[in-house]
């Protein structure tokens, strides 16, 4: 499995995005600097990290989906790659255009910041084969702006399409649906609000979210 990290200004989740994609495939992730052109050749899966890129200016992902390096990443999508957007990344694939929707302001108002119970809605996709459907598992949250958002049109395509693969149990952001996280039409981009990447088996007090990238591992595996 050949991936890459994208790192923007601001990024705070590339290291732990680097290591749980190492720590799964056994080979070095390329760090790819958001001002580069090019995504390096034979990637398979390309992950936006989490964090605050250019400080959430404007708003959350607004600037970083006009960087240099995102026409390499919507090509890498429109020849079928992997991508994963994780918290801000999400952000930066709705801003794209990449996926549907928006995220807005908690509900609350408040930074979340805290384990958070997902159900696999859907585990016949790259994403989650490893899961079950209807199974719980725990991954942090943090955010401020986690609110998913979208009109009734398309929130009624991603259900009947089972695009929605993770749902809160315990809406913590007041997303639409109970929204955790949302794939493209041909399932290979998913975009999320909780980290994954911090739920490998470390020391983070969990390892629910290592089954995320055993199934990248695994759909590349079967698509070789």
């Amino acid at each position: 499995m050949k991936s890459a990290v994208i790192v923007f200004p601001g990024s705070n989740c590339d290291r732990d995005a680097q290591m749980a994609l190492r720590k799964v495939s056994g080979q070095e992730p390329e760090m790819v600097w958001h001002k580069d052109a090019n995504i390096p050749n034979g990637t398979d899966i390309v992950m936006v990290p989490g964090g605050f890129s250019y400080g959430d200016h404007l708003r959350c992902g607004a600037m970083a989906g006009n960087s240099p390096i995102i026409d390499a990443l919507k090509a890498h999508a429109d020849r079928g790659g992997y991508i994963l957007g994780v918290c801000n990344g999400f952000q930066i694939l709705t801003e794209t255009g990449l996926l549907p929707g928006a995220l807005m302001r908690n509900a609350s108002l408040h930074f979340v910041c805290k384990q958070q119970t997902l159900r696999v809605e859907n585990a016949n996709t790259g994403f989650t084969s490893a899961y079950k459907s209807g199974q719980e598992i725990s991954i942090p949250v943090a955010h401020h702006d986690g609110n998913y958002f979208a009109d009734e049109k398309t929130l009624d395509t991603l259900e009947a399409d089972g695009r929605i693969p993770f749902k809160y149990v315990g809406n913590p952001n007041g997303s639409a649906k109970d929204i955790a996280g949302i794939t493209s039409a041909n399932g290979r981009v998913l975009g999320m609000m909780p980290h994954p990447e911090r739920a490998i088996g470390g020391h983070e007090g969990g390892s629910d979210g290592i089954g995320m990238f055993e199934s990248l591992l695994q759909a590349l595996t079967v698509n070789a």
